[in-house]
């Protein structure tokens, strides 16, 4: 069962935004069809973060979402925005501790404590920073594939976080489904880069860890800087 006081786990806010591996039979159905070029499909897409533990504290995965945002993968600049709703983000829901390899559940009163904490002015504060931003400068394809087989694009721009930007780099690979671009990746970052202390408590022998490892699950509309024929595609199981 995980303890209210990991709720300083949620620095994983960040941002959140990009891409790995999927849960089996947990894919999110794409959504409408003929969709705005470039738009990204916020109920569908997600994002997921592994908070590790140090000493005897504990493992969590957080689940967030996306809104009002856009991205034109392949472009050289001005690729888009990718805005986190910060209100959003659940900590220890089923999905997301599957998508980050954690098994079991917490129970929904401590998840109802840690989420009122996480979004307090001690963590998140998400009265004063209600989204985070990654402002995208390009969206590049690379020469190489994932080991899936599937081309890999270079995500580089500007990432703000509780009031703080630094750079930020993602790589994710991409595949269609159902006439959207589906990109996955991996990233990480460190809460004290973002001005948040990881929690511990005990002179450190019950806590979490600095870094954090982020994914991401978005569907994206496509736009003309992406030819699709070199984009593969699968038929996917959607989940309704």
């Amino acid at each position: 069962m995980s303890s209210p006081h990991t709720v300083f786990l949620s620095s994983v806010l960040l941002v959140a935004v990009v891409f790995v591996r999927p849960v089996d039979g947990q894919e999110s159905k794409p959504g409408q069809d003929n969709p705005t070029a470039g738009r990204v499909q916020t109920e569908a897409s997600r994002v997921y973060v592994f908070v590790d533990k140090t000493g005897f504290g504990h493992q969590h995965g957080v689940e967030a979402r996306l809104t009002d945002s856009s991205l034109s993968l392949g472009a050289a600049k001005d690729a888009g925005t990718l805005v986190f709703d910060m209100a959003s983000f659940d900590a220890d829901t089923a999905a997301a501790r599957k998508y980050v390899g954690l098994s079991g559940t917490t129970d929904a009163g401590t998840r109802k404590s840690v989420n009122e904490n996480m979004k307090g002015a001690d963590v998140l504060h998400v009265s004063r920073y209600p989204t985070a931003t990654f402002v995208i400068a390009s969206a590049k394809p690379t020469a190489n594939q994932s080991r899936r087989g599937l081309p890999l694009y270079q995500l580089d721009g500007q990432f703000t976080l509780h009031g703080t930007t630094r750079p930020l780099s993602v790589v994710v690979d991409v595949e269609q489904v159902r006439g959207w671009l589906h990109l996955r990746g991996v990233f990480q970052i460190k809460q004290t880069d973002y001005g948040i202390t990881p929690y511990s408590k005990a002179f450190g022998a019950i806590g979490v860890t600095d870094q954090l490892r982020i994914y991401g699950d978005l569907y994206v509309a496509p736009t003309s800087n992406v030819s699709m024929a070199d984009i593969p595609s699968r038929a996917e199981k959607v989940v309704r």
